[in-house]
């Protein structure tokens, strides 16, 4: 089983994939034929990976071999909806148009990321300081006390002191910040366990809110850009709950499909599920009775987008609070530590003067 942790990635990156699909549509929406445009590219692009694996699709493509399959045959390179959607501009004569909604998407997941990461850097960077004031302090209190010949101050009150005890500190805990990371991505590897986790993030206040915001972004650009292709509803649902990125919303495939195949409209279907907003689900039924989806879900989609930038703001305020409060805490608990072992040594001097 791979393991796809963000430093061990074997995946083509946000940027070179959101280039690669603009550069092909342009070429494709120009008349260039395949074979010639995926040649271009392969050349065109900086990324030595993605040279050398779009070099053996346009190898496989002039075999014979669609490119759909030519890109899954290349060990997990690509992500399955790039492929996916790739398959379904195959077979309705679209691929100019799913290639530059493709690369629309990959560049709105970049924008993102870097949204992300620019919110929470100031909580994580205020955390790992944190973290190495304590250990600093574990060190130099426990050097002070040696120096004097006294017994050595155990700030935190698990025998950690001077140089071995920050030491100690530091590997528990970016070990135990490590180990919770690799749980996760193994945990999401797994289908099933990846439906479990994030319907129970979906749960918690703030992270839920920015993940159902991501999810039905995803969603809804899914279903416009595959409903404009002319796909069938119950196909164009599969592939939208799955582009969502969210087990919880890919896991309810069967189920929302299910209840369209028995009749229910879908914005009841969707209802059914307990994973769509009120409000979304307003909009889809306006859409629905207007036999307007195509049009509705794309002018949607940026707007949860922006919802979920929200989201983030909001949660990277609450990250920077709990940060704070962990320093702040820290501080009064190692104060009161230190002002406990004073209090000991003027006991012990008042209870032993000739010691």
């Amino acid at each position: 089983m791979a393991i796809s942790l963000p430093f061990l990635s074997s995946r083509i990156p946000l940027k070179t994939a959101a280039t690669v699909c603009k550069s092909l549509s342009t070429m494709l929406h120009a008349g260039v034929p395949l074979l010639k445009a995926l040649d271009v590219v392969s050349r065109k692009t900086g990324d030595s990976t993605c040279r050398r694996k779009l070099t053996q699709v346009r190898d496989l493509v002039q075999t014979g071999t669609e490119i759909s399959e030519a890109l899954r045959e290349q060990g997990g390179y690509f992500p399955p909806l790039l492929a996916d959607m790739i398959s379904i501009g195959e077979n309705t004569g679209a691929l100019p148009e799913i290639l530059d909604g493709l690369s629309d998407h990959y560049e709105n997941l970049l924008r993102l990321r870097r949204s992300f990461l620019g919110t929470i850097a100031m909580p994580v960077i205020q955390l790992v300081a944190a973290i190495f004031i304590i250990a600093l302090m574990i060190l130099v209190l426990g050097m002070i006390a040696a120096s004097g010949g006294n017994k050595p101050i155990d700030v935190l009150g698990f025998g950690l002191y001077g140089p071995a005890g920050a030491t100690k500190f530091l590997s528990i805990t970016f070990g135990s910040i490590f180990v919770v990371l690799i749980i996760y991505y193994l945990v999401a590897e797994s289908f099933q366990q990846k439906r479990l986790l994030d319907s129970v993030l979906l749960k918690i206040p703030v992270i839920g809110t920015c993940m159902r915001s991501f999810a039905i972004a995803r969603f809804s650009w899914a279903l416009g850009l595959t409903q404009q292709t002319g796909m069938s509803m119950l196909r164009s649902i599969d592939f939208s709950l799955k582009a969502t990125g969210n087990g919880a919303f890919a896991g309810a495939s069967d189920e929302i499909r299910h209840w369209v195949q028995e009749g229910d409209e879908l914005t009841e279907a969707l209802a059914n599920s307990h994973l769509f907003t009120d409000e979304y689900l307003q909009v889809v039924q306006v859409a629905e009775a207007s036999g307007t989806i195509p049009e509705t879900m794309q002018r949607l989609s940026p707007q949860f987008e922006d919802q979920a930038r929200r989201g983030l703001s909001m949660l990277a305020t609450a990250m920077g609070v709990l940060v704070w409060v962990f320093v702040a805490g820290c501080i009064i608990f190692v104060i009161f530590r230190i002002a406990f072992w004073y209090v000991g040594l003027i006991n012990d001097a008042v209870n032993n003067p000739m010691g």
